[in-house]
């Protein structure tokens, strides 16, 4: 039993990052970008609120898993995955991977 209470503990740190519904969806545009803008994240994450993707970003940006960057000359921001953030780009592969596999197809 002890061995599953370790395996439960393990799993809980990444669900407390990747277990609500849009941080999964938001690191997966980062798999083929190096930097990405706030905009162009709105664009692929269809349908987010700009007040639930800065929040997102808040707290991704507090866990270490991304960081932003004024660009030079600008007040736009870039944002890019830290060695801690492209460690989960397997994740979120797996993810992406198991969805297609499993995904309910509409009669």
């Amino acid at each position: 039993m002890e061995a599953l209470k370790t395996s439960v503990g393990c799993v809980k740190a990444a669900t407390e990052i990747l277990g609500d519904k849009w941080t999964p969806l938001l690191l997966r545009f980062f798999i083929n970008e190096n930097k990405v803008r706030f905009c162009q994240l709105q664009d692929s994450a269809d349908g987010i609120n700009p007040r639930t993707l800065s929040a997102r970003l808040d707290r991704l940006e507090q866990e270490g898993i991304i960081l932003k960057t004024t660009t030079t000359g600008s007040s736009r921001c870039e944002y890019s995955l830290t060695a801690k953030g492209r460690d989960l780009l397997p994740i979120i592969i797996d993810m992406e991977s198991w969805s297609s596999k499993y995904k309910k197809v509409n009669a």
